[in-house]
């Protein structure tokens, strides 16, 4: 490591410490050349898999596009940012531990919208409106339905229901 204030080639650690969250090593370190002390963080690097978009196309995973989409799906939504951290490094972390060079872009987009329902179900059909670019007013109908039928068999959150208990 060259130290950042003389360019000096050798540096030695001082002190090791794992992060808070326990994902980095910060390493205070000192130079033997100007004795200036500075921190340096190491972390892993793992490979996230590229993406084969509708069109065939690949590109990287870009952790900030996963961000942004589900932040617009929570926005004005009563969760914490806390939970959507866990959001995005919980599917993160799928990703990774698929292991897989390539993958279709859809199967990161139902991640997420599995995601966002076990989260918030109103940010849930936000996302899947946009996902699965609905046209009319029916495909959302169709979606809550869906959404409302999961909910009865079994797949119950302690959240607001979307529609009115519709009498038979």
């Amino acid at each position: 490591m060259h130290c950042p204030f003389c360019s000096h080639e050798e540096t030695k650690v001082t002190d090791s410490r794992l992060t808070g969250d326990g994902t980095q090593i910060r390493r205070r370190r000192e130079c033997l050349k100007c004795q200036e002390r500075f921190t340096t963080f190491e972390s892993a690097e793992l490979v996230m898999p590229r993406l084969i978009k509708r069109d065939e196309s690949r590109e990287p995973f870009d952790e900030s596009k996963l961000r942004n989409g589900i932040l617009r799906a929570l926005e004005k939504r009563p969760v914490s940012s806390e939970a959507i951290e866990e959001l995005i490094v919980h599917i993160t972390h799928r990703l990774q531990m698929l292991g897989e060079r390539e993958l279709p872009s859809r199967f990161v987009g139902e991640m997420v919208m599995e995601a966002l329902r076990a989260v918030d179900e109103v940010a849930y059909v936000r996302f899947a409106s946009v996902y699965r670019s609905f046209q009319d007013v029916t495909e959302f109908q169709d979606e809550i339905r869906r959404l409302k039928d999961m909910t009865e068999a079994g797949y119950r959150r302690d959240q607001m229901s979307l529609l009115p208990d519709e009498k038979e």
